[in-house]
């Protein structure tokens, strides 16, 4: 196979210039615990740039990240509400007081612990999710999942899952447990660029006998 020589470059934030409205985002994020890997994109019109404006809720104090894996595709309206949304919720009130300052700042401000953090959000490697979706804190989604327009994700969503709605529910498996099984292992995502490139067939055709010549 020819060396390619005008291949994407994972460092550029615009990878194609008839495309502005495509972003390579781990390149435009400014917060630290937002580790994205190579070849993510985000997908918007308005502003591909600007995903980092779509992570809310996000505060130093808690400490948690966003992780989201290589080669995921992530449509316009994407929405990833962090564990400083939470509101403490063994009192009387959820209502925080404390926040508005003047002389409701000495309310009582529940400390890290009183929370109800989830820990981390984890997207993983070859996600493609859906436009305007909203994903809760400490969700984790697994590899290769698929994530349906306009859900709302609550809780974890396997490798290999189509998983649509509010609360977004698993609707089908994409590929059987034996070759989902595969797959992982296969990790081709990690791959150098070379070996992917040399198999873009078998990774992009509906024949999956193609993906099985492969050595793991």
């Amino acid at each position: 196979m020819t060396k390619l020589q005008n291949r994407p470059n994972p460092d550029d934030a615009f990878p194609n210039p008839n495309l502005p409205r495509l972003c390579f985002i781990k390149n435009v994020v400014k917060n630290p615990r937002i580790i994205i890997g190579d070849y993510t994109y985000y997908d918007d019109v308005d502003g591909a740039e600007q995903f980092e404006k779509h992570v809310t809720h996000f505060y130093d104090f808690i400490g948690d990240r966003l992780i989201i894996g290589k080669f995921c595709a992530i449509a316009k309206g994407i929405e990833f509400v962090m564990n400083g949304a939470n509101h403490r919720m063994d009192g009387v009130t959820t209502y925080p007081f404390y926040i508005m300052g003047g002389d409701w700042g000495s309310a009582i401000a529940p400390v890290k612990d009183e929370l109800p953090l989830k820990g981390d959000t984890v997207v993983g490697n070859d996600v493609w999710i859906g436009q305007n979706v909203t994903i809760m804190p400490g969700v984790h989604i697994g590899d290769g999942a698929i994530i349906g327009a306009n859900s709302v994700v609550a809780s974890d969503i396997p490798s290999y899952a189509i998983a649509v709605g509010n609360p977004c529910r698993v609707v089908k498996m994409r590929f059987d447990d034996e070759f989902i099984a595969y797959l992982l292992k296969l990790k081709w995502w990690d791959w150098d660029i070379e070996k992917i490139e040399a198999n873009f067939e078998a990774l992009s055709s509906n024949d999956l006998s193609l993906i099985k010549k492969i050595k793991i």
